[in-house]
């Protein structure tokens, strides 16, 4: 399960991300704080996002790069 969250963090943030905004949209109900702190939580999570695909580009920089024929 974490390889899977590792190789597709990006994908699966945009999910969350885009849920965040139908469900505030669509829900009228819910408390300001409440959207302000999912906001803020969906941010959060981006960064980390940020960060894993630096790693990734990291790691293949330092690969060799594969012979071409």
């Amino acid at each position: 399960m974490i390889d899977f969250m590792r190789t597709h963090s990006t994908r699966l943030y945009a999910i969350a991300a885009a849920a965040l905004a139908l469900i505030a949209h669509y829900v009228q109900d819910l408390p300001t704080g409440l959207i302000l702190a999912l906001v803020a939580a969906v941010l959060g999570t981006g960064e980390a996002v940020q960060r894993v695909e630096d790693g990734k580009t990291t790691r293949a920089l330092h690969q060799e790069p594969p012979a071409s024929t």
